[in-house]
């Protein structure tokens, strides 16, 4: 039996010696790539100057908050970071829910009537965009980060009104259970978009909520309160025995409705009332990355899955002919699906569009699952337009020309943190 064992024991060995080599030689190029140190100091530059999404935004989008206040924690004092918080409970609303982002009061004209106003924040209007059911889940989340990255717990014993920031983020997420559950599938609901989009395919604009409205489920906004609810109860421990619970269903539910175990992928939607979209159209083609990503940051995915899907998303942007795994969705939804002309033609904006933004999450998802070869592979098309384009793009087009705000601090953050993941991995390897 033993000489058996011996052959077997020094093919281990070697697969061992192999894969470290490899690993040693991996972590020397991450952390000699000079590229990374740009795109860490340019967002650490782009940051400095404010917490609006960027130019162009004049808004405090909570949304956005979430995916830079911890690399805004490596400029500012954490009384500011937390000051914005802050704004954001004492303009909750009367049921709970959050906002969107909020703006100055003087800077509101006096034709716009979209705001909302609070007697806890007079300085600020407040704007919610309805169609979306992620404002909640990303406000627990940036707090979260925030306490992660300051150390600073005394936040959640704030009060405002009366009640404490504690007892707001359970505010909020009840806010979710009652008005954005459905008990049939046992998850949360939206309007339709594409994706992670805050954009209905119906008339005008498409951010409100309105009789028009296909409601909908997808696995984006479920994800994200599975992730806000690990959050809230490790920062509260004695809330455990309420949440987890929840949370639980919202993992089986996500799993047992909207994981398509045939194609391993996620279904687009599942419609309360009704499909916007043509009968004879069938939208589970579609494959969307970025619900993708902050499903995999969830748990919902077996390590396998996580491989599978990124080889999948790999497939399907070289289909498309993108640059990165930034890309929303592929295929996209056919011209004139929706009406608000920010998604057309196809390709257009969260129709198609090729953000940074998303993309770096499932970069440091990769990493935080091992895959941190595939990781760095993926991720050089991003920080190569960085550098090439000079600023931090809200989105790329599919032959990868960059749109939208050159400031976009959603996308020098996660970046930010992606590198930063990478280059932990990689120090680590050298000890």
């Amino acid at each position: 039996m033993m000489k058996n064992m011996i052959p077997f024991f020094f093919g281990f060995l070697l697969i061992g010696c192999v894969a470290d080599k490899e690993n040693k030689e991996l972590a020397e190029k991450i952390l000699s790539n000079q590229q990374f140190e740009e795109v860490k100091d340019r967002a650490l530059a782009v940051v400095k100057t404010g917490f609006n999404a960027g130019d162009g935004y004049r808004e405090v989008w909570i949304r956005d908050y979430n995916t830079f206040i911890e690399l805004a924690a490596e400029v500012y004092p954490k009384e500011e970071l937390k000051e914005n918080l802050l704004v954001f409970f004492r303009m909750q609303g009367d049921d709970g829910n959050i906002i969107d982002g909020f703006t100055p009061a003087e800077k509101i004209g006096e034709g716009e009537t979209d705001f909302s106003y609070s007697e806890l924040e007079p300085r600020y209007a407040g704007h919610k965009n309805t169609v979306e059911t992620d404002q909640e889940t990303s406000l627990v989340q940036t707090v979260h980060k925030y306490v992660k990255a300051t150390g600073d717990t005394t936040i959640l014993d704030v009060e405002i009104g009366d009640k404490t920031v504690s007892e707001r983020m359970e505010w909020a997420m009840e806010f979710l259970m009652n008005e954005r559950f459905s008990k049939e599938y046992g998850l949360l609901w939206g309007a339709t978009t594409a994706d992670w989009g805050d954009v209905q395919p119906e008339h005008g604009w498409g951010v409100d909520l309105d009789e028009n409205t296909h409601r909908a489920i997808d696995i984006y906004d479920n994800a994200m309160m599975i992730i806000a609810l690990n959050n809230l109860v490790e920062l509260l421990p004695h809330t455990k025995s309420k949440w987890l619970s929840i949370r639980d269903q919202l993992v089986e539910n996500s799993r047992t409705h909207l994981w398509d175990y045939k194609n391993q992928k996620f279904i687009p939607h599942i419609y309360l009332n009704g499909s916007p979209f043509p009968q004879d159209f069938n939208e589970n083609e579609i494959y969307y990355f970025g619900g993708t990503a902050v499903a995999i940051e969830a748990d919902l995915l077996s390590e396998e899955e996580v491989l599978g899907s990124l080889e999948e998303m790999v497939s399907r942007v070289k289909q498309a002919g993108a640059a990165s795994i930034g890309l929303t969705l592929y295929p996209p939804y056919p011209d004139g699906f929706f009406v608000n002309k920010i998604m057309n033609p196809e390709y257009s904006y969260q129709n198609g569009g090729d953000w940074t933004w998303f993309g770096a999450r499932m970069i440091q998802q990769l990493v935080r699952y091992g895959f941190v070869k595939e990781a760095y592979e993926q991720l050089l098309p991003m920080t190569d337009r960085v550098i090439k384009n000079d600023g931090f793009y809200e989105w790329y087009t599919i032959d990868n020309k960059p749109e939208g705000s050159g400031t976009f601090r959603g996308s020098a953050g996660v970046l930010y943190m992606s590198i930063k993941g990478m280059e932990e991995w990689a120090k680590a390897q050298n000890k």
